[in-house]
């Protein structure tokens, strides 16, 4: 028996880092759980009007990178904190490294970034094109990709408001379909 529950529940929404270089050139990081791919070249996300949604008015450019079992806490603070009353990336320890595509910062710590342009920003939406997408070579696996079970990326899990590890491979994509084709 299924049971109606009366809202929205979205599983799994990664836990996003948007960075942002304010009008000195200090950076930011916000947390943001309500994004994803939009297109094969473009992210969207969902935001109110922040330190960081200014940042990026100013400058065109942010980045978004992945949350992860081990930058749990600071990415938890990055969304508790404001960037207007602190510097949260002093405060946690990160290093942010200007993105060589971009005019916005690539936090040292997560493994996999996006560095985007900011196509439009209308009614509390942002999207994004991605020029660049930057990992840390330890999180590759032996041909060159991305190893996703490496990295321990977080999800949000809004029901009981905890983040979750993503893990094990299950089954593969666009193959294991093929056993119920005719």
């Amino acid at each position: 028996m299924k049971k109606n529950l009366g809202k929205t529940v979205f599983f799994p929404m990664p836990v996003l880092i948007v960075g942002t270089y304010d009008q000195n050139g200090v950076a930011n990081a916000m947390n943001a759980a309500w994004g994803g791919r939009y297109d094969a070249d473009k992210v969207v996300i969902a935001l109110s009007k922040h330190k960081t949604t200014e940042n990026f008015e100013k400058t065109g450019a942010f980045t978004v990178a992945f949350a992860t079992k081990q930058t749990v806490v600071e990415s938890d603070y990055f969304g508790i904190a404001s960037g207007r009353d602190e510097d949260k990336i002093a405060k946690a320890g990160f290093h942010a490294v200007k993105s060589q595509f971009v005019n916005a910062p690539v936090f040292e710590e997560y493994p996999l970034t996006l560095e985007c342009k900011v196509v439009s920003w209308k009614d509390e939406v942002l999207v994004g094109e991605v020029v660049n997408v930057s990992v840390d070579d330890a999180y590759l696996d032996e041909n060159g990709k991305l190893d996703a079970q490496r990295c321990q990326f977080i999800s949000y899990d809004e029901t009981n408001g905890s983040y979750r590890v993503l893990g094990d491979v299950v089954g593969k994509a666009f193959k294991d379909g093929n056993k119920l084709k005719g």
